[in-house]
C-alpha cells in the first residue's frame, strides 16, 4: 500500500433494528486507528463524517416500497449517494478510501464508488448473506440487502444509486456464512455468487477458503473492494456488533483472512470498509480496538 490513506465515517443506523452502530465510527477511531495505520508507514487522513439523517421523527415505512418492504429506503439512498460520489472523489485524488460504519447497507455507497472506473470484485466478510431484496427480507432492515442492492436483484435492478453492473456476481466471493434467510439461500443458487460457510472454514480453514475467495473475487477485474461486518468473528472475540453470531471467526483466523488478502491482492484492492461496531453491546472498547487491527491487517501490518 504507498497510498495515503483518507478516513470517511458514516454514523448510520437506519439499516438496523437495533440502536449504537451510528457510534461506530467514533469507536473506531477512539480505538487508535489513525495510530495504528501511520505505525506501518501510511499517511492517514480523517475526512470527518457524513451527515446522517437521524431516524427519530420519521416513518421508516413511508417511502420503503419497491415491491417490498425497505425501511428507511429514501434516507438510505441520500446517505449511499453522498458516499459513492466521496469514495470516488477520495480515489480520483490518488487516495485510499477506509470507510467507518455504520450498519451494512453503506456498502450500497461504497460498492458503487469503488466501482466506478472499471470491472470490480468484492470480498464479503460477514455472517450474514446480506442479498434479501425488500421483496424478500422478513425485516425490511436494508442491512441485510447491500449485495442484492449492488447486483441489482429484484426491485433493485436498474437503481443507478443502488446497482453497481461494474460488480459481476461471479466476482463476488462471501467469507464466513452461517446464517441466510430462505431468500438469502435461494438468491445465492440462482446467482453466480460464491459462498464459503464456516463450515467450509472449519473443513478446509481459513488460508485455503481465503486464498480461493480472493482468486474468485479478483478474477479478471480491475478492483478488488473489500467488506468487514465485524460479526465475521465470533462474539466471545468481538462483543460489540449489530448482529452477534455465535460460530464465527476467531481472532487469528480473522487476521490471517486480512493479511492473506493484502499479501494475494493488496495492489488491486480499490476500498475497503469496517462495519456494524455497536460500542453500546461492547466491552471497554474491545470491539472497536480489534476493527482497528484487522484494519491495518487488511493494508499491510505483518508480524514480521
Amino acid at each position: 500500500m504507498d497510498r495515503p490513506v483518507e478516513l470517511v465515517g458514516v454514523p448510520m443506523d437506519l439499516g438496523a433494528d437495533r440502536r449504537g452502530v451510528d457510534m461506530g465510527p467514533s469507536a473506531i477511531r477512539y480505538g487508535g486507528l489513525a495510530d495504528q495505520l501511520e505505525s506501518i508507514g501510511l499517511a492517514c487522513r480523517d475526512g470527518g463524517d457524513l451527515t446522517v439523517p437521524r431516524p427519530e421523527g420519521r416513518d421508516p415505512d413511508a417511502s420503503g416500497q419497491l415491491g417490498g418492504t425497505a425501511k428507511y429506503l429514501t434516507e438510505t439512498r441520500t446517505v449511499c449517494e453522498r458516499l459513492a460520489e466521496r469514495v470516488t472523489e477520495i480515489r480520483e485524488s490518488g487516495n485510499f478510501p477506509l470507510i467507518l460504519g455504520g450498519d451494512h447497507s453503506i456498502a450500497i455507497g461504497t460498492g458503487n464508488g469503488s466501482s466506478h472506473d472499471g470491472s470490480t470484485g468484492v470480498l464479503w466478510l460477514d455472517a450474514h448473506g446480506d442479498i434479501n431484496t425488500p421483496e424478500t427480507t422478513p425485516s425490511g432492515n436494508v442491512h441485510g440487502m447491500p449485495v442484492a442492492a449492488l447486483l441489482g436483484l429484484g426491485p433493485f435492478e436498474g437503481l443507478s444509486w443502488a446497482h453497481a453492473p461494474e460488480i459481476p456476481a461471479e466476482n463476488v466471493a462471501q467469507v464466513g456464512i452461517r446464517t441466510l434467510d430462505e431468500g438469502e439461500e435461494t438468491a445465492i443458487r440462482e446467482t453466480d455468487v460464491t459462498t464459503y460457510t464456516m463450515t467450509d472454514i472449519d473443513e478446509r480453514g481459513i488460508t485455503t477458503v481465503v486464498e480461493e475467495a480472493v482468486d474468485v473475487a479478483t478474477a479478471g477485474v480491475d478492483n478488488l473492494y473489500v467488506s468487514l461486518d465485524m460479526d465475521f468473528l465470533d462474539p466471545d472475540e468481538a462483543p460489540g456488533v449489530g448482529t452477534p453470531v455465535r460460530g464465527g471467526a476467531s481472532y487469528r483466523e480473522a487476521h490471517a483472512a486480512m493479511e492473506l488478502m493484502y499479501e494475494k491482492a493488496g495492489e488491486k484492492m480499490c476500498a475497503l470498509d469496517v462495519v456494524e461496531v455497536n460500542p453500546i453491546l461492547d466491552e471497554h472498547n474491545r470491539t472497536a480496538e480489534l476493527a482497528c487491527e484487522l484494519a491495518a491487517s487488511a493494508l499491510g501490518d505483518q508480524i514480521l
